[in-house]
């Protein structure tokens, strides 16, 4: 299968990134919204999970995990380094996501974590339906969106939180909440903007 654009440079800096997204922790990364996940046990889907760092802090709090990481570098590392905890690996990819739509699961949790800004507008596009697909009723998706200097080799967009939020009200998906921060991997030239959507619950008459 040939390299996917929004995959660009991942394989050939493996590598380099491995230590690098394990050196920070989950709650480094998530802890501005890790309130609005739900409690254990509840289904997660992990898009783009890389070394599985965020699937493993899940997984080791009770979720049942399903990691998707089309990297085959970053994949292998995953199920290696955090083998026994019960994570479910799949070869698959934004923007139809194929392997996860045929499958029944659906999922209380789904993560977006550095991902979404990969994607161009026809993808984000084509991307939203497929999640929207994924999410249970009630369900939580949580983005994180990178903006500054774009690595050599890679392929981003500059993505706002207000184009987020509008490209996914059409599928019923609300914003909860939205924040920005700076500093991760030491970095002062790149923010984040955070932001955790809902699907609409089922209406009981």
């Amino acid at each position: 299968m040939l390299p996917l654009p929004s995959t660009a440079g991942y394989s050939e800096t493996a590598p380099a990134l491995i230590p690098q997204y394990e050196s920070l922790s989950f709650e480094q990364v998530h802890g501005e919204v890790m309130h609005l996940y739900p409690r254990a046990p509840a289904d997660v889907l992990d898009v783009g999970a890389g070394t599985g760092r965020d699937a493993a802090a899940l997984a080791r709090q009770g979720h049942r995990v399903t990691a998707l990481e089309p990297t085959p570098e970053l994949r292998t590392y995953g199920e290696q380094a955090h083998a026994g905890l019960g994570i479910e690996w799949l070869d698959d990819s934004l923007p139809a996501l194929p392997v996860a739509i045929a499958r029944p699961q659906r999922y209380d949790l789904i993560l977006l974590t550095a991902v979404w800004m990969h994607l161009d507008a026809d993808e984000r596009h084509a991307g939203m339906a497929a999640l929207a697909t994924l999410v249970k009723p009630g369900g939580r998706l949580s983005f994180s969106l990178r903006h500054g200097p774009i690595p050599e080799g890679r392929r981003m967009f500059d993505v706002r939180g207000a184009e987020l939020a509008e490209s996914a009200r059409p599928h019923g998906l609300v914003p909860l909440c939205s924040v920005s921060t700076t500093g991760l991997f030491g970095r002062t030239d790149v923010s984040w903007t955070r932001m955790v959507l809902q699907a609409a619950p089922v209406l009981i008459a």
